[in-house]
């Protein structure tokens, strides 16, 4: 059959942005509107006429608003079937109207409890109940409802009515779609509160996400293959995916990859820091006084590895730092900074000869921190974030890798005892190590990151690495290394160059090898009792 006229539309909605205009259109057009206690009275101020779905029904709202679109005149208007004669004689014989327009958003659920010291009891009176179900009814019946969920649909819903009193099966089909995504989204969002609110600090059984697309990326990984960018609408957190590009071509899937790494780095320094990433490991990475020193002393750790980098900041980008940038023979991909000053985003503009394609990415302050997926345990919030890789057939949850080691459970093992410029050397490495694919190496000095080794299946070979990366540089360096050293050969290596401490998990069973050979060479080694895999 063909689409149905548009007669009757059935509004409830929340968000009233946008609904007066669409109203008036639909009247325009010779749709009869009907409505419950707000929305109606948000239409009638407007002037617009309008019928209470209680008149309609017989059947008051009641329990403070719970109650009032649940009843089978509503539901059967909804669900009528237009070509099944058998709906037709019940919609004759019980005073049913049938509603080929359906306008529902659900109570804001979510803007109710990202509010600070929101109640449960305040939560709980913003589930939708009614709102659910007729969208759920409408879309599931789109055969021959419109079902409309957010104000920008209502344009182009409005042309079609307008064009032909109808709108074609093709836009239903896909407004049910939106429809269906709406409220498993919401039902996701209520999920996660109580779970959230749990207190029995367990994995819940059921993992529910909802990401919507944000954008279609040119391609993923690899030219060949298709890629599109996901949001998480309850992330809070400076993120990259939230950031306001200033500069640049398109992201590419590498580029957020990257720059997410390079966030997720300099975010864990209180001192102003810079990190330098090439395929999603830091090849330069340094703390210092001020953001424009932290830049010189980032990129000098693997210049050669440097050109073509990303880079992130956790201060603004000021002059001085992008003049420094702008030398000659220095190539940046992108770069993620809370804001950059005037001036320097000008010069980053104009002045590099690769100024039009650099991305430019302006996160906001880093103070702001995730508001991802948390539980409670023995009702305290669970501080740790938690990751998620999908998998062939599943996924795996974790606790996110973003916790400070309680360094009070450090223990210097050897003879010798690191300075207090070592130490300080020694926990910018491990910050710095755990963002290194394993097995993971970290050379440093001075708050610079001198050389990595990362992703090696050996971790001599990784060793190996990260000392022809530091170079001549090496002497008086300190070592971080991501798990135990299972043999004393890695300190063999570095004791030929001059390292003079060392920071690791411990927990092998030839520590005491390990220790024997630190002790022979005078290295100070920590253990930390944690490792910081990063597969």
């Amino acid at each position: 059959m063909e689409s149905p006229r548009i007669r009757r539309a059935l509004m409830s909605v929340s968000d009233k942005m946008g609904l007066a205009s669409f109203a008036k259109g639909l009247v325009a057009a010779g749709v009869d509107l009907y409505s419950t206690g707000g929305t109606r009275k948000h239409l009638e101020n407007e002037g617009i006429p309008v019928r209470d779905i209680s008149d309609y029904t017989g059947f008051p709202e009641m329990m403070d608003g719970r109650l009032k679109t649940l009843h089978p005149k509503v539901h059967g208007g909804i669900l009528f079937r237009h070509d099944n004669q058998s709906d037709v004689q019940s919609m004759v014989e019980h005073g049913i109207l049938s509603f080929e327009l359906v306008v529902v958003n659900l109570y804001p659920f979510e803007a109710t409890v990202a509010k600070e010291n929101v109640t449960d009891e305040e939560a709980i009176e913003q589930i939708d109940i009614g709102g659910p179900t007729m969208v759920r009814a409408a879309a599931k019946n789109h055969k021959f409802v419109t079902i409309v969920t957010h104000s920008e649909q209502y344009p182009v819903v409005l042309e079609q009515i307008q064009a032909t009193g109808a709108t074609t099966l093709p836009m239903r089909r896909s407004l049910a779609k939106d429809a269906f995504t709406h409220t498993a989204s919401y039902d996701t969002a209520i999920s996660r509160f109580f779970i959230e609110r749990s207190t029995d600090g367990e994995f819940p059984e059921t993992f529910n996400a909802t990401y919507r697309r944000e954008a279609v990326l040119r391609y993923g990984e690899n030219p060949h293959q298709k890629a599109a960018l996901y949001v998480d609408k309850k992330s809070r957190s400076a993120n990259v995916v939230s950031a306001r590009q200033l500069n640049g071509k398109e992201l590419s899937y590498n580029n957020i990859l990257a720059l997410d790494a390079a966030l997720a780095i300099v975010r864990r320094f209180d001192r102003p820091a810079v990190s330098v990433i090439k395929h999603n490991n830091p090849c330069g990475a340094a703390i210092a006084d001020t953001i424009c020193e932290a830049t010189q002393n980032a990129m000098a750790g693997d210049p050669l590895s440097a050109f073509g980098s990303v880079l992130g900041f956790n201060r603004n980008v000021d002059v001085a730092t992008a003049e420094l940038l702008s030398q000659p023979g220095l190539f940046v991909e992108a770069i993620v900074a809370p804001e950059f000053d005037p001036q320097a985003l000008e010069i980053l503009k104009t002045k590099p000869k690769w100024h039009a394609n650099v991305r430019l990415l302006q996160c906001g302050s880093l103070e702001v921190q995730s508001s991802r997926f948390r539980v409670q345990s023995k009702n305290t919030l669970h501080s740790a974030l938690y990751t998620q890789h999908f998998l062939e057939g599943g996924a795996l949850l974790q606790d996110a890798d973003v916790e400070n080691d309680p360094e009070d459970q450090w223990q210097v093992v050897t003879n010798a005892k690191p300075s207090d410029s070592q130490m300080a050397d020694l926990r910018f490495a491990w910050e710095i190590v755990r963002h290194v694919k394993s097995n993971a190496i970290t050379l440093a000095k001075d708050g610079m990151l001198l050389g990595a080794g990362a992703g090696q299946m050996s971790r001599v070979d990784s060793v190996e690495i990260a000392i022809k990366k530091a170079g001549d540089r090496i002497a008086g360096s300190v070592l971080a290394s991501d798990a135990f050293f299972p043999f004393p050969d890695s300190i063999e290596a570095i004791a030929q160059h001059g390292v003079k401490a060392v920071i690791q998990p411990g927990g092998s069973r030839n520590d005491e090898a390990v220790i024997e050979a630190c002790n022979k060479y005078d290295i100070a080694m920590v253990f930390t009792g944690r490792r910081h895999f990063k597969h």
